[in-house]
């Protein structure tokens, strides 16, 4: 008996291109279209499981529906000289009624009943072009977002050069009143500065004349306190000089 011709309808038919850079996952989709009058269990099978994450990998597809298949390649080290050898096949079988157990749907189906569709993968990488492209688009996203101008009226989208000059002239102008602020924000914190430090040599000097006159005050309370040691001496030089006179 001759095998089944495929029920579903395939987007894309052959290819499941996959565009690098590839080192983050990249995700293509696969459409499954189902054009006949029955309904249609599917699987998807791949030839490296363990490159590839496939949601939904399985299912039931109504008469007439159709279901999307993102298929997400894995990161990994992109060699240009590898040729890819990576295959995915559709297998499909018209549901029975009142199915419930998929896995013994296709344990027990007959080579004759399922229908298949295979694909190839194919990595590409950005052209040239793309990624001039994509500077291009990177450099100018700061420039049309630090300028915001009004949705043009009628009368302005038509005089197109003088549009131009006029944002061109209020940017510019825009960066040298920036430039003033930063300026003369410097010099304020200049002046700031230069009040720290005066305040600071102010306060050096308070603390040295305060110790200054601490090691003074100190200096007169120990004279003070030795002033009626001597007189003591004295006193009693005398009173021994007029003893001795008058025992003599």
């Amino acid at each position: 008996m001759s095998k089944l011709d495929q029920a579903l309808v395939l987007e894309p038919p052959s290819d499941l291109k996959f565009k690098g850079p590839f080192t983050d996952v990249v995700t293509t989709n696969l459409k499954l279209k189902n054009t006949s009058d029955r309904r249609v269990c599917f699987k998807v099978k791949t030839t490296a499981p363990r490159r590839y994450c496939v949601r939904p990998n399985s299912g039931v597809i109504e008469a007439g529906a159709a279901v999307n298949i993102s298929v997400m390649l894995q990161p990994f080290d992109y060699d240009p000289n590898e040729k890819s050898k990576h295959k995915f096949m559709v297998q499909t079988i018209f549901a029975p009624p009142n199915v419930t157990d998929m896995d013994s749907l296709w344990k027990d189906a007959k080579p004759e009943d399922l229908m298949d569709s295979k694909l190839r993968c194919i990595f590409e990488l950005p052209s040239e072009n793309d990624k001039m492209n994509d500077v291009d688009v990177s450099k100018s996203a700061p420039v049309m977002n630090s300028v915001k101008t009004e949705p043009p009226s009628p009368t302005t989208a038509a005089a197109g050069p003088a549009t131009t000059t006029m944002t061109t002239a209020s940017a510019s102008s825009l960066d040298d009143s920036e430039m003033k602020k930063l300026l003369e924000k410097c010099k304020r914190l200049q002046s700031d500065m230069s009040k720290m430090a005066e305040e600071n040599r102010h306060l050096k000097d308070d603390s040295a004349r305060i110790r200054k006159m601490a090691r003074s005050d100190h200096m007169s309370a120990n004279s003070a306190a030795s002033l009626p040691s001597l007189l003591v001496v004295i006193a009693a030089i005398f009173i021994g000089f007029f003893l001795g006179k008058f025992i003599l």
